[in-house]
């Protein structure tokens, strides 16, 4: 528990700067628009063009945007900066690996109440040289 502590004071304090979201489930898109990865054929990466992941979050009553633009807990992300004001938002994140150099991933975008719309850009390193992904990303309440 003390662990648990320790690691959520280490993170930077995000306040809700942005409009209050109606709670209930929520559909975050990441459509894949480039990737560029070395080693990887060419043939993988038309495949893998155009492909889109959901991400199912739940939203309570009182929660921001932050909330939808959180990492993933199992990711292991960390935020590095965040700005979220007028209708727009910027975010920095570093996300381990296994081997070698943290990833970063860095999203801008627009938002209102209904969502959001925005790109995120994900780089670092491979044993084989530098990859760069460009992910299309979307919010969107459901009504499940």
């Amino acid at each position: 528990m003390i662990n648990l502590l320790a690691v959520a004071l280490a993170l930077p304090p995000i306040a809700t700067a942005g409009p209050l979201m109606p709670p209930g489930a929520w559909d975050v898109r990441s459509k894949l628009v480039d990737l560029t990865i070395p080693g990887v054929p060419s043939f993988f990466v038309r495949m893998a063009r155009g492909k889109t992941k959901v991400e199912r979050k739940q939203i309570s009553a009182g929660q921001g945007i932050e909330a939808l633009l959180a990492p993933d807990p199992k990711a292991q992300c960390r935020i590095e900066s965040q700005t979220v004001a007028n209708g727009h938002y910027a975010q920095t994140l570093t996300c381990p690996q296994k081997k070698g150099e943290p990833m970063r991933i860095g999203r801008v975008g627009s938002y209102n109440t209904t969502g959001f719309a925005g790109q995120a850009v994900v780089t670092g390193t491979t044993p084989k040289g530098t990859l760069r992904i460009v992910l299309d990303q979307q919010a969107s309440h459901v009504d499940a």
